[in-house]
């Protein structure tokens, strides 16, 4: 079959698409391994008939709801182009907020904990704004951490160093300045799972119990024993978590408790300093990545 780029894109379909056309032309340049703006520069440009079908393949997955980032393999957070699929969320624009305010807080050398760090997404972005920073980024899913590992490769931040581990129980004497998390909290009966995006992504990282608390609970209780005193915690939650949360950092006695608004005006970052008389020693081992 002969089709012209124009024709193939005013062609597609993708009625239950909220940018359908955006949609059909980010698998087709993806498709061709071009620049969006190919396009619109080569419209009569005719396309082989594989390409053609890989591109009617792509759109068939779409229409069924699979996200375009899962379906490239790849999508953009702060600036950064990371692989992405099944075994990872996809790093959303709000999550960068988190990124923002850990930066605001960060020393020069400071050490910086990850937790669960999916993609890489989070501590590749604060990698990128801070050379000097020590990163480690834990997961307690292998193939996520491999996707991560190739991410960090791939852009060349040597200093982010990677550990298997469900939230903080192998970091062992392991201290940082900041710990940030995105961590699951999404209740068990929530409906938006069955809706959009979430559905094709992997539950573990978005289920978090009956309430979408029960690993907000665990970091906060476990991070004090891994903050250097005087140590920030920051944790993505809920747009209707932020009240629970907070009082979940006051249980833990943590002071400075500030809740920060997404673009959208919605409570998505609460954050809580450490306050302890203690002398806590911040270390990283070499033998974390072990």
């Amino acid at each position: 079959m002969v089709i012209s780029i124009k024709a193939a894109l005013s062609q597609a379909e993708l009625p239950n698409s909220d940018t359908p056309r955006l949609d059909a032309e980010v698998l087709l340049y993806n498709v061709l391994g071009v620049r969006r703006s190919y396009l619109y520069a080569w419209p009569e440009k005719i396309l082989t008939t594989h390409q053609y079908e890989q591109f009617r393949a792509l759109l068939a997955r779409r229409a069924q709801g699979e996200p375009i980032a899962y379906l490239t393999g790849h999508q953009e957070f702060w600036s950064l182009n990371l692989q992405v699929n099944e075994n990872t969320l996809i790093p959303r624009p709000e999550t960068e907020l988190l990124v923002e305010l850990a930066i605001e807080r960060l020393s020069p050398k400071a050490q910086v904990i990850d937790l669960g760090t999916g993609s890489g997404a989070i501590a590749l972005a604060i990698a990128q704004e801070c050379q000097q920073c020590s990163i480690l980024a834990t997961d307690y899913s292998p193939a996520a951490l491999k996707i991560a590992q190739h991410n960090a490769q791939k852009l060349g931040f040597q200093q982010v160093k990677f550990l298997l581990s469900d939230w903080c129980a192998a970091l062992k004497n392991i201290k940082a300045t900041i710990i940030v998390s995105n961590p699951p909290y999404i209740e068990t009966a929530d409906p938006h799972l069955n809706q959009g995006d979430v559905r094709y992504e992997p539950r573990t990282a978005l289920v978090a119990g009956k309430d979408g608390l029960t690993d907000i609970r665990q970091i906060i209780a476990q991070a004090q024993n891994h903050l250097i005193e005087k140590g920030w915690l920051l944790l993505e939650h809920g747009y209707n978590q932020a009240q629970a949360v907070q009082a979940l950092f006051k249980q833990y006695n943590y002071e400075a408790i500030q809740t920060y608004q997404d673009l959208a005006g919605l409570p998505r970052v609460t954050l809580g300093r450490l306050e302890s008389k203690l002398n806590r020693k911040s270390l990283f081992s070499d033998q974390s990545n072990k």
